[in-house]
């Protein structure tokens, strides 16, 4: 596995970077959040293994970023805070497990391993479609009746969970969980991408998203 650890406690990395290079890892290795963000825009990595107390801010924020992107990486949150809402709100951000400060070098491979083989098993996504709306997940692309529209990540990311299950409610917090990781404090970040599809979909649309009141948001033909 090519594996990216974002550690800002040195001896913790390199026993870390030391032990999975030995077990026939590739490993690379980042102290803060920006140095990660630079690493995953130039790499492919199998697996993160991610602290959460870093230099310049909370690990769960690269963790909601990641997800919110489309990238789907496993992540494994290695962390000292070890308290139930912390886990919670780890996995709240997109990690697939969480592992407690202090550690077992083998536990921590093992658990890696586990998330490989997950991952291995999904099935490669599919093209998405609804009468002339379309998503095609491998190229993150949407499309009007061929026409490809230009939007933003999140608003991509919208049309895609909306497109899995074309005419379903989805609730408020089902989509903010979806585009940014975690449910957000104000319901105007969902708003805001709402409008930003509504938009480039434009008002005479075969297709439209519209508002089921007291319950969440669907995708509808007119």
């Amino acid at each position: 596995m090519h594996i990216l650890i974002v550690e800002d406690d040195r001896p913790i990395a390199e026993n870390l970077y030391d032990f999975l290079e030995s077990q026939g890892h590739q490993c690379d290795f980042a102290p803060s959040l920006a140095a990660a963000g630079t690493l995953l825009r130039s790499e492919q990595f199998d697996a993160l293994i991610l602290d959460r107390g870093l230099p310049d801010g909370d690990g769960a924020v690269l963790a909601s970023q990641l997800r919110s992107e489309g990238n789907f990486v496993p992540i494994l949150m290695l962390t000292a805070r070890d308290t139930l809402n912390d886990k919670l709100a780890g996995f709240d951000a997109g990690a697939d497990d969480y592992l407690a400060k202090p550690f077992a070098l083998k536990e921590v491979e093992a658990r890696l391993q586990a998330l490989q083989r997950r991952a291995g098993g999904r099935v490669a996504a599919e093209r998405l479609s609804f009468g002339p709306l379309a998503f095609d997940p491998a190229a993150q692309a949407a499309t009007l009746a061929g026409a490809e529209l230009a939007l933003p990540p999140k608003a991509l990311r919208l049309i895609e969970v909306l497109l899995q299950q074309p005419q379903r409610v989805f609730s408020r917090r089902e989509l903010e969980i979806a585009i940014w990781g975690r449910s957000q404090e104000s319901s105007d970040n969902l708003r805001s991408v709402l409008n930003t599809v509504r938009r480039a979909l434009g008002s005479d649309a075969p297709v439209e998203v519209v508002n089921v009141h007291g319950l969440g948001y669907k995708l509808v033909s007119r």
